[in-house]
C-alpha cells in the first residue's frame, strides 16, 4: 500500500523572476557572443555563446515546473514513475520540471446510485475524443428481506482524503465508488423489510438508522481507496410496479384496522365511564340485562360509521 507523503514545494515567484531574466538576457547574451566571435573574440566568446544557449533552454525547461493550486485542490508528484509526494496547500509554486503533476480534487462531491459513468476516451495521439460524464441515477430493483421487489436508490456525499491511495490503490476511484456503493445498497435492502409492524428496523420506518448503516457499509468497502463517506441517504424508495397496487391495498387495510382498533378502545372506555358515573350518581339502577342492552347500544352509536337514528321511548321504563 502506498502511503501519502506531504511534499513542500518552493514558492514560484522567485523562479518566475529568474526565468524572465533568462528569457530576456539569453538572446541578448547570444547576440553579444555572436558579435564577439565575428570580431575574433575566440574561446571566451564561444563559451559565452554556449552559456547563452543553455540559459535560454533552461528558461524554456523551467516553465514546466510552475504550478498553481486552487483551494481544495492538490497535485500528486511523480518522477519517472516514482511517487515523490502530494501538495495540498493552495498557491503558486515551482517544482522539478521533470515531475509529472497529476491533479486531484479534494472538494466534496456527490452522486446518485444507478447512474451510468462514461470514461474518458483518447485516440492514439492522446487527444480526448470523449469526455468523462455520467447519466442521471435510476432506481435499482432489488428484493427486500421478505422477498418483495422494491425500487431503491441513494445519494452518496464523499471526498478524497488520501491522494496516494485514490490514485495508486484502485484503477478508477470514481468508478470504484459507484460500484461499491451500488453493491452496499443492494446488500442493505436485502437485510431489512420494506415495512414492519413489530417495531423492527425497516427501510421505510427507520430511515435515519438505515442511512447510517448504509454509510458505514460503504465506508468499509472504500477503506483502501482513500475516500471518505460524509453522508449516504436514500433518495427513492417504493414497491416495484408489479406489486405496488396490491401493497397499497394492504397498507390501506392495515390503516383501517389500526383506526378501528383505536375507535373500539375509545368506545369501551367511554361505555365504562358512563356506567360508573350512572352508578355513582344513582341516576338509575340497571340490572345485568339492561346494562348489556345499554352497552350494546352505546357501542353501536360510538363505533358506527353512519349517523345513528335515535328512538324515543315514550312508555314505561321497560316498555
Amino acid at each position: 500500500m502506498v502511503a501519502e507523503r506531504a511534499y513542500r514545494p518552493s514558492s514560484g515567484w522567485i523562479p518566475l523572476v529568474l526565468m524572465l531574466g533568462l528569457v530576456v538576457g539569453g538572446p541578448l547574451l547570444f547576440a553579444y557572443a555572436i558579435r564577439g566571435i565575428g570580431a575574433g573574440g575566440g574561446g571566451p566568446m564561444i563559451a559565452l555563446l554556449v552559456i547563452s544557449i543553455l540559459a535560454f533552454l533552461g528558461a524554456g525547461l523551467s516553465v514546466f515546473g510552475f504550478m498553481a493550486i486552487a483551494p481544495n485542490d492538490s497535485r500528486v508528484l511523480l518522477l519517472f514513475g516514482e511517487y515523490k509526494g502530494s501538495v495540498r496547500q493552495s498557491g503558486f509554486f515551482w517544482v522539478n520540471p521533470f515531475f509529472t503533476k497529476r491533479r486531484l480534487s479534494l472538494r466534496i462531491r456527490n452522486f446518485e446510485t444507478g447512474s451510468i459513468h462514461t470514461p474518458e476516451r483518447k485516440d492514439a495521439q492522446g487527444h480526448v475524443i470523449q469526455h468523462k460524464g455520467h447519466t442521471s441515477g435510476r432506481p435499482s430493483k432489488v428484493n427486500d428481506r421478505d422477498g418483495n421487489p422494491i425500487e431503491i436508490s441513494a445519494v452518496v456525499v464523499w471526498r478524497v482524503v488520501n491522494t496516494a491511495e485514490a490514485l495508486f490503490e484502485v484503477d478508477d476511484y470514481e468508478d470504484f465508488l459507484a460500484v461499491q456503493s451500488e453493491s452496499a445498497l443492494r446488500s442493505l435492502a436485502s437485510r431489512h423489510p420494506y415495512d414492519s409492524e413489530d417495531h423492527e428496523v425497516s427501510l421505510r420506518g427507520n430511515t435515519a438508522d438505515v442511512c447510517e448503516q448504509l454509510k458505514h457499509d460503504i465506508h468499509e468497502r472504500l477503506d483502501k481507496a482513500g475516500l471518505d463517506i460524509i453522508e449516504a441517504r436514500i433518495s427513492h424508495l417504493a414497491y416495484a410496479s408489479e406489486i405496488a397496487a396490491a401493497m397499497l391495498q394492504r397498507q390501506q387495510a392495515q390503516a383501517v384496522v389500526a383506526a378501528r382498533t383505536k375507535i373500539v378502545e375509545g368506545a369501551v372506555g367511554m361505555v365504562e365511564m358512563a356506567l360508573e358515573m350512572l352508578a355513582q350518581k344513582q341516576v338509575i339502577t340497571l340490572d345485568e340485562e339492561r346494562k348489556a342492552a345499554m352497552v350494546s347500544n352505546l357501542m353501536v352509536v360510538l363505533c358506527s360509521e353512519q349517523n345513528t337514528q335515535p328512538v324515543i321511548n315514550a312508555g314505561t321504563l321497560h316498555n
